[in-house]
């Protein structure tokens, strides 16, 4: 693509900073950062992760406490302490020790671990794609920085070609071929140019700094900008969204409550069994006594509803959710193969179309003749430029959807393994 463009018209130094920045390179030539491994120190330092830590100790406590019977009692009653009539308090006094239990009936105790346990995955599984959500953030500030880094050379391209042509124009006015007013308008685009090309290494510098401080970096990073231009296989159009995983959760541990609910409905009985001391002989008995609640059924059929309905808005979450992910990887994977197609004929026609306008324009313009005028050589080379910028908004678009892709696919999850794991 840049044979004959190269030959006559750039740079050798312009033409390895375009086609590094805008064109794949050799996997061994990689180095810098690479996103695996931004994204690896960006799991390893988010914050984020102690707080999902604490929330899993604290959904374990409560499965240990689910696992608790309930507790035995012991009573003490102590009767005929003051009477009226003849009354001795001593002699009189009937004192009674209880011990008493409960039954837990209908798997109670075997529904409350299981409602817990399945409370604690609802848990881990936010915890996971809020750390997600971090990731997805992060890919979006690598991507920026990939941008920003591949606007560089573009711009270091323009300030050449403008300081080509002003030295051009320099000589055709001292020939009387241009006016003098073209010399100060070569000059004033070579100016431009120059603060455009310190503004693109401010503002890639910024976007490093923006991307190391997702892992708590204070100064500049290197990255690794060759998958700039590479484009990634997409995920299968039948790719599972990630964010099924937190509603079936949530749906098992709304069938876990209405099982809980309706083992709630079957009565505990109670049993006590005691020791009686009468005052009165000193004599003792045994004494044994029991309860049962009544109604234990009706009492727990709005708990029991209210779980079943929960579990069927989940059902129907789940639903939802399935067809509107769906739909945005299907639109997202549409997007990408269309920028694909694009920058293809960007390469395969409208780039060598442009640079070979750019080459015979500044033939003719360098001829000094009077077929070519300042205006149509700046006209060229802005075009030229200009394909180079749509290339990178481009690929700045790919990437982007790409880490929207990532996201709803969960692509990054087993970095969180690690993380977890620290």
């Amino acid at each position: 693509m840049f044979r004959y463009f190269k030959a006559r018209a750039v740079p050798r130094l312009t033409i390895m900073l375009l086609a590094s920045a805008l064109f794949p390179a050799p996997p061994l030539a990689a180095q810098g950062l690479t996103l695996a491994d931004a994204l690896s120190r960006v799991a390893q330092a988010d914050p984020g992760v102690a707080v999902t830590a604490a929330q899993h100790d604290a959904a374990s406590a409560a499965i240990k406490q689910a696992e608790v019977r309930p507790q035995d009692v012991v009573t003490v009653d102590l009767e005929d302490l003051a009477r009226t009539g003849p009354y001795t308090p001593i002699a009189s006094t009937q004192t009674t020790a209880w011990y008493e239990r409960t039954w837990e009936r209908g798997g109670k105790r075997e529904a409350r671990i299981g409602a817990a346990r399945l409370n604690r995955d609802v848990t881990d599984q936010r915890g996971r794609l809020r750390q997600l959500d971090i990731l997805a953030q992060a890919q979006t500030a690598w991507v920026e920085a990939l941008a920003a880094e591949a606007e560089i050379p573009v711009a270091l391209e323009r300030l050449t070609l403008a300081q080509r042509l002003e030295r051009e124009v320099a000589r055709r006015v001292a020939r009387a071929l241009d006016p003098l007013f073209a010399l100060e308008r070569a000059r004033t685009a070579v100016a431009q140019a120059r603060i455009a090309h310190e503004q693109a290494i401010e503002a890639a510098r910024i976007a490093r700094m923006s991307l190391a401080a997702w892992w708590g970096a204070q100064g500049d990073v290197e990255i690794d900008t060759s998958s700039f231009s590479r484009l990634a296989p997409d995920p299968a159009a039948d790719a599972q969204p990630i964010d099924v995983a937190l509603l079936d959760a949530e749906r098992d541990a709304a069938a876990a409550r209405a099982r809980l609910a309706e083992a709630n409905s079957a009565a505990d009985p109670v049993l006590r069994a005691g020791l009686r001391h009468y005052g009165q002989g000193n004599d003792v008995s045994i004494v044994v006594g029991g309860s049962i609640p009544l109604g234990s059924r009706r009492a727990q059929r709005g708990n029991v509803e209210q779980a079943q309905a929960e579990r069927r808005v989940v059902e129907a979450e789940i639903a939802v959710l399935r067809v509107q992910a769906t739909r945005d990887i299907n639109r997202l994977l549409a997007q990408r193969a269309t920028i694909v197609r694009e920058i293809n004929k960007i390469d395969n026609v409208v780039l060598p179309s442009a640079e070979r306008a750019v080459v015979l324009v500044r033939d003719g313009y360098n001829r000094g003749g009077t077929a070519f005028t300042f205006l149509e050589v700046t006209q060229a080379q802005e075009a030229m430029i200009n394909v180079y910028d749509r290339r990178i908004a481009l690929l700045k678009s790919y990437h982007l959807d790409g880490a929207r892709l990532d996201r709803l696919t969960g692509r990054h999850a087993p970095l969180l393994a690690s993380a977890e794991n620290r």
